[in-house]
């Protein structure tokens, strides 16, 4: 890129240190970038070391509302901002019972959608390392290595698919 080009709002890099990122601000001597694994870091302007994945053309004036959707938008894309995952209806206000087979000790109950959220949460955070795998320095076999290993754990999380609303919620594990 040169010194003479700007980019605009929404315009997507990869910084060599810091990964794929999205301009969310522009000033005259440097852009704010959003990163999806280091947050919002300022880079230099004249700044040569990225690769400008896609270029957007700067405009003169952009609305706080425009460049809060565009970032939403992109984060959406890489499931960088959790969706809301709804608990299936047969199931809202239910309990959850753990009974133990050794006479003598007290059952454990609580509420199903205490129970679902940390299950959600558990999907969340597989996917963001995911992300954090497919954007490492690790080898392409490396990767694949791990990816087999989330896909195992997909696959261990599908009988928790019954809890949730949506079957596009549901976990998938390897259909091997």
């Amino acid at each position: 890129m040169s010194d003479s080009t700007t980019l605009g709002v929404g315009s997507r890099v990869r910084h060599p240190a810091y990964g794929e990122g999205v301009i969310i601000k522009l000033y005259k001597a440097a852009y704010d970038v959003t990163f999806m694994s280091q947050g919002i870091k300022s880079v230099g302007r004249d700044f040569a070391g990225w690769d400008v994945i896609e270029a957007i053309e700067p405009e003169e004036a952009v609305s706080f509302n425009e460049a809060e959707e565009a970032l939403v938008r992109i984060l959406r894309t890489y499931n960088a901002i959790p969706e809301t995952t709804q608990l299936g209806d047969k199931w809202v206000d239910g309990t959850l019972i753990l009974k133990p087979g050794e006479i003598g000790l007290a059952k454990k109950e609580m509420p199903i959608d205490t129970f679902f959220h940390k299950i959600v949460m558990v999907r969340d955070r597989l996917r963001v390392m995911e992300q954090r795998i497919n954007s490492s320095k690790l080898t392409d076999e490396e990767k694949v290595n791990l990816q087999q290993y989330i896909t195992r754990i997909y696959g261990s999380l599908t009988s928790f698919n019954v809890l949730f609303r949506s079957k596009d919620d549901h976990f998938k594990g390897s259909k091997t």
